[in-house]
């Protein structure tokens, strides 16, 4: 099982909009609004780090009003 944590960016005021479509992806684990240098974080697990990173790269990054993105990935068997 892959982990990832995706650190996001995104439009003053559309953070709600985008909390609401990432509970709605089924790889997305968790979500919570944040305060500091990023908007959100997510906690996203596939099945594999390919999976993971379409995930990443084509549901998340391309939600509209998504400005960036910082995503740590999870070391297995460091948990």
């Amino acid at each position: 099982m892959g982990t990832a944590y995706v650190l996001v960016n995104c439009d003053l005021g559309s953070e709600d909009a985008i909390i609401d479509s990432l509970k709605h992806m089924d790889s997305v684990k968790e979500v919570h609004g944040t305060f500091g240098a990023y908007d959100i974080i997510a906690k996203i697990e596939n099945e594999n780090s390919d999976d993971l990173r379409e995930t990443i790269t084509w549901n998340v990054r391309k939600l509209k009003h998504v400005r960036s993105t910082l995503t740590l990935m999870g070391i297995e068997g460091q948990n």
